[in-house]
């Protein structure tokens, strides 16, 4: 790790060997001209084509450039949090690997944060991709992700954006969480803006992370959702059920009690099993899915256990 970056470029990579060379390229002319020590941290997703050997190539001809191979597919998040863990800069910078993001809004971003934001999120307000396969699913997440988190943003899909590094320190990401970033920062309390960027359409194959992944983005937004309004009072969600639960079963209880005073006959009354069965619901409430998150939560933090596994980080061509 080197403590004199001042700014990380973190990009994952996975098959992208066509597009490789001219994305650095095109990073290069637009970091050395600002005044900032940078590196380049190239996070190989377990790609099938030839992006690890395109990587290590071009790490022999730039100093600036960090190799980070993955032993597998992960995943985007994974790829991020594999860049984020590895980078040393002050400031860290994400960009999609496939050209769609223009290199030449980074010192917009950079300006941004040095004006005191912890986030910067770029705004594709021109997106150049399919109006009814891309455009529109994402018009609708977007709304969908501002309404039930509070955080308003117009593009949380856009990958180019720009961190303070304390902030990333603070946060894990799992599943799909990359995308929901600007919420987990916003619950650590940080100051959160987004500027427009320039988007341009695809070069070279097709998109690899793709609409496929919508099921598993909302069942993380319902997570996002819950550490946003109860991360630290968990139990006003979870005991709320519980307590209706509860009740509701009392009343059932009481009811049935009256009536069996009554001389009435309750032992087959479809009423009698749904009481006890809101009896054990409402105590379920109480601990099921809060101790399922605080479980794997716990998994990977308490060990310091990543959601990834290098295979080996390269600088120069030499392994470090």
């Amino acid at each position: 790790m080197n403590s004199n970056v001042t700014l990380s470029i973190v990009v994952p990579i996975y098959n992208e060997e066509e597009s490789l060379p001219f994305l650095v390229n095109q990073l290069l002319e637009v970091l050395e001209p600002m005044e900032e020590t940078f590196e380049l941290v190239l996070v190989n997703d377990g790609s099938s084509d030839n992006s690890a050997e395109v990587i290590r190539k071009l790490s022999f001809e730039i100093p600036e450039l960090v190799g980070v191979m993955l032993r597998k597919n992960y995943g985007q998040t994974a790829a991020m949090a594999a860049g984020f863990d590895i980078s040393s800069g002050e400031i860290v910078v994400t960009l999609d690997g496939d050209l769609q993001n223009d290199p030449k809004d980074i010192p917009l971003l950079v300006n941004k944060i040095r004006d005191g934001f912890d986030l910067v999120s770029g705004w594709r307000y021109r997106r150049q991709d399919a109006a009814i396969s891309r455009k529109l699913p994402s018009k609708i997440a977007n709304r969908l992700i501002g309404k039930v988190t509070d955080v308003r943003l117009n593009d949380y899909g856009c990958s180019l954006k720009a961190y303070r590094k304390e902030v990333l320190t603070d946060m894990r990401l799992y599943g799909e969480l990359h995308r929901f970033l600007p919420v987990l920062a916003n619950i650590e309390g940080a100051r959160i803006t987004e500027v427009k960027v320039n988007h341009r359409a695809r070069q070279f194959g097709s998109s690899k992370y793709g609409i496929d992944r919508t099921f598993r983005v909302l069942m993380d937004l319902l997570t996002v959702w819950f550490m946003n309004r109860f991360l630290t009072r968990p139990m006003y969600v979870f005991g709320f059920g519980g307590i209706l639960a509860i009740i509701g079963s009392f009343i059932t209880s009481f009811y049935l009690l009256i009536i069996k005073l009554l001389g009435e006959d309750i032992g087959n009354r479809p009423l009698l099993i749904f009481s006890l069965l809101l009896a054990v619901t409402g105590v379920q409430l109480f601990g099921f899915g809060l101790l399922g998150e605080l479980q794997i939560r716990t998994y990977h933090e308490s060990q310091n256990r990543p959601i990834y596994r290098i295979r080996d980080t390269f600088r120069g061509g030499r392994e470090v």
